[in-house]
């Protein structure tokens, strides 16, 4: 004999076909209104804004502000695979990432707790629009005042600013929260300290990708931290050829000129030029007829 199911179990199966429904008609209307791929004005048709799109999702927010994460980092990624110019890390403008904030925007709306998409302004928004990447972590702030990893982003923009009194502050404040890890204090006095400083941008860094969980922000501030090495490298090779010339009233016609010298600082150095390696492998390049050095225009190491 076959059990009827109750009257309760008829309105959970009922609530469930219709939360289905609901992910799936969401899902479909979502897809159907997002930007079209290549098309010029694609750019000008932005995604729905997170509360238009709370509104309708009918509690399913956690899944509407997964796509939105989803379709920022496929917007970026998809822009820099059609880039027809090699975009430093440093400078996004020529992607022309309108959408970009918007999207991060409406997942941050839709979930103010997903931490992600706020580290992911702090980082990468700043090379399009700095004052995006500051309202968009500032309102993270606002809904998780308790977060310290927030005001570590919040703070690392301000840096970036080279507003080191304001990111000093940020910093400062992070420190003070429960759990907050005793390094945000120390931070928030090197800020002060020495805040432009090459060991003070290690640090910052280091911070970063040692806190970070998202595989493309680590990817980014790896090449940030192989910056500073550069940093650093590019110090000692002008101390070398402002050596060569103080000795020989001119400054060297070649790489060759100084290879021993360099060599003798355990720099890498290419075997063709004898001229040092940056720290990505690339060759760096005299400038200012031969007195000064600077990175190779194909070097994968950041410019600023």
């Amino acid at each position: 004999m076959t059990n009827k199911p109750s009257g309760r179990d008829a309105i959970l199966v009922s609530i469930l076909v219709i939360g289905l429904a609901a992910v799936v008609g969401l899902s479909r209307w979502i897809d159907s209104h997002r930007p079209p791929t290549n098309v010029a004005v694609a750019e000008e048709q932005l995604y729905l804004n997170g509360n238009t799109v709370r509104r309708i999702s009918l509690g399913f927010n956690g899944l509407a502000a997964d796509w939105y994460w989803m379709r920022s980092l496929q917007y970026v990624g998809g822009k820099l695979l059609n880039a027809q110019e090699r975009i430093r890390l440093d400078d996004m403008s020529p992607l022309n990432l309108k959408l970009l904030a918007p999207l991060l925007d409406a997942a941050t709306t839709l979930d103010p707790q997903f931490m992600e998409p706020y580290e992911y302004a702090a980082v990468v928004l700043p090379g399009v629009n700095v004052e995006d990447a500051i309202r968009i972590v500032n309102k993270g702030i606002a809904a998780n005042p308790s977060a310290w990893r927030l005001y570590q982003h919040l703070g690392y923009v301000y840096w970036q600013r080279q507003d080191y009194q304001k990111s000093a502050q940020i910093y400062a404040a992070g420190g003070k929260l429960p759990g907050a890890p005793r390094w945000m204090t120390e931070m928030g006095a090197r800020m002060l300290a020495e805040g432009g400083s090459i060991q003070a941008a290690r640090q910052m860094y280091q911070h970063l990708y040692d806190e970070s969980k998202d595989d493309q922000v680590k990817q980014m501030l790896e090449l940030r931290l192989l910056q500073v090495d550069s940093f650093e490298q590019r110090d000692l090779i002008r101390r070398v050829l402002s050596d060569y010339s103080s000795r020989f009233k001119r400054c060297p016609d070649s790489w060759k000129d100084v290879t021993t010298t360099l060599r003798s600082l355990r720099l890498s150095i290419d075997a063709s030029s004898g001229g040092p390696l940056d720290p990505a492998g690339t060759s760096y390049v005299l400038v200012k007829g031969g007195c000064d050095v600077d990175l190779d225009p194909k070097s994968q190491i950041p410019y600023r």
